[in-house]
């Protein structure tokens, strides 16, 4: 037995274009996941060979940026919990891309520094994550793109 016309049933006909998805559209949070899923696939591609994700590269970069920061001043820069900025220092130490020492300022803080072995990875991220930014940034021109980065900062909270 076939399916009733939809017409004739008083369903709505069934729509196969991919992009339409109805009042989703005004959604605003719909559509940062939907650009958020598109950049994560993108970087997931770009990374592929260096086995990182884009938060053990922030750390990187931001422990080679400030060298001797706290895991606590990681997880307030980077809005992250104590226990996921520990598991992400933990994984990269256990890589011997980042080391901890005791801090000079503060004996009871261990400071983060980085290995010969963790400069030499986030240099190659770091010419990932140019290429993948081009790739970003490819989507705007350049008075699309300084308004975007204006109007992402007010949510970051």
């Amino acid at each position: 037995m076939q399916d009733a016309n939809p017409s004739q049933s008083g369903l709505p006909p069934v729509d196969d274009d991919p992009d339409d998805v109805g009042d989703l559209t005004d959604i605003v949070g719909f559509n940062v996941r939907l650009a958020q899923g598109a950049i994560q696939r993108h970087f997931s591609e770009t990374f592929s060979d260096l086995d990182l994700t884009q938060k053990q590269v922030s750390v990187l970069w931001l422990v080679q940026d400030r060298p001797g920061i706290s895991q606590i001043g990681l997880s307030q820069r980077m809005r992250m919990d104590k226990a996921t900025t520990q598991a992400i220092v933990n994984r990269l130490q256990s890589r011997d891309l980042l080391k901890r020492e005791r801090s000079l300022r503060d004996g009871r803080v261990q400071s983060l520094r980085l290995t010969d072995e963790g400069v030499a990875t986030l240099a190659a991220a770091k010419q990932a994550i140019f290429e993948h930014e081009a790739w970003v940034k490819s989507h705007f021109n350049a008075r699309e793109l300084k308004t975007l980065l204006k109007l992402l900062a007010r949510l970051k909270g």
